[in-house]
């Protein structure tokens, strides 16, 4: 999971919205929005970008009260440092989020994981 560096409104005519997180699944994102207005309010529009330039299409949005998840694929490709979340409601896409990619490992690589550490158990005194 992704955590924005600092959560702020972003405001647009269709909608309020703040970007809460950024879930990084093997096959897609899931982008968790926090919408300002009223019950019934327009969803968001937003894309996501890389440095890569991967073409990131969204798949499926839910809204639940306040809170919308909007699911995007593919997920992001080994060696991506940034993610950036923009919003298309405006004439030209605005900068809503920039957020920092850990560096993730292979599945299939377990070279770096750490060894197995079998913890001792004991039966309460």
């Amino acid at each position: 999971m992704l955590l924005p560096p600092t959560f702020g409104l972003h405001m647009t005519k269709a909608a309020d919205f703040t970007v809460l997180s950024v879930e990084v699944w093997s096959t897609c994102l899931v982008v968790n929005i926090h919408v300002e207005s009223a019950a019934g309010a327009a969803v968001p529009e937003i894309t996501i970008e890389d440095h890569w330039g991967t073409v990131y299409t969204l798949k499926d949005s839910a809204s639940v009260g306040s809170r919308n998840l909007q699911v995007f694929t593919p997920s992001v490709p080994a060696g991506t440092r940034s993610l950036t979340i923009r919003s298309t409601d405006a004439a030209e896409a605005r900068l809503v989020v920039a957020f920092a990619v850990r560096a993730m490992h292979d599945a299939d690589d377990i070279s770096h994981a750490p060894a197995y550490q079998p913890h001792h158990l004991r039966r309460p005194a």
